[in-house]
């Protein structure tokens, strides 16, 4: 008997202007990455510490993601800091049900600071510190719809599901 395993995380972002009209909205999968993988056997399987708080952050222009992308290296995106919040959005994750997880009951959120900022995904990373490269990536992905802008005064809602599905 065969069996496949599959990881997969399916975000939306809901950018909202200064007056809290509906700007723009996407959805998108993010790729869970080999170090996102990696860890997660290691926790569930072999023993590994558990990290208990987990991150969002953004990219800018259209991340390419890749399954080696970690955060000390990651070519095709950059991470965009241009927003109010002093540390990355802590991602609050509800109960695990039915083989998922997600933060819709606590969206992670992002004010913005400069008018202009490009925004074309989002990341999941296991470190607080806005641009900080020290820690384990979980998943990265690219916006369905391009790259979308966010302007002073916008704020941008962005929620994460994650479900393991056996084929």
């Amino acid at each position: 008997m065969k069996t496949n395993v599959s990881t997969k995380g399916t975000w939306e972002a809901r950018c909202f202007d200064k007056n809290g009209e509906l700007k723009w909205l996407d959805n998108w999968e993010n790729l869970v990455v080999n170090e996102g993988l990696d860890y997660a056997l290691d926790v569930a399987l072999a023993g590994g510490t558990q990290i208990t708080t987990w991150y969002v952050s953004l990219t800018s222009d259209t991340p390419v993601p890749n399954a080696t992308h970690t955060m000390a290296s990651h070519t095709g995106w950059t991470e965009v800091t241009a927003y109010s919040e002093a540390t990355r959005p802590e991602w609050v994750s509800g109960t695990v049900l039915d083989q998922s997880v997600d933060n819709a009951g606590v969206s992670a959120k992002f004010t913005g600071d400069t008018d202009g900022t490009t925004v074309g995904g989002a990341i999941l990373v296991a470190e607080s510190t806005k641009g900080g490269t020290t820690d384990i990536l979980f998943s990265v992905g690219a916006f369905e719809k391009g790259n979308k802008p966010l302007d002073e005064g916008d704020t941008l809602e962005v929620t994460a599901k994650y479900s393991n599905t056996s084929t």
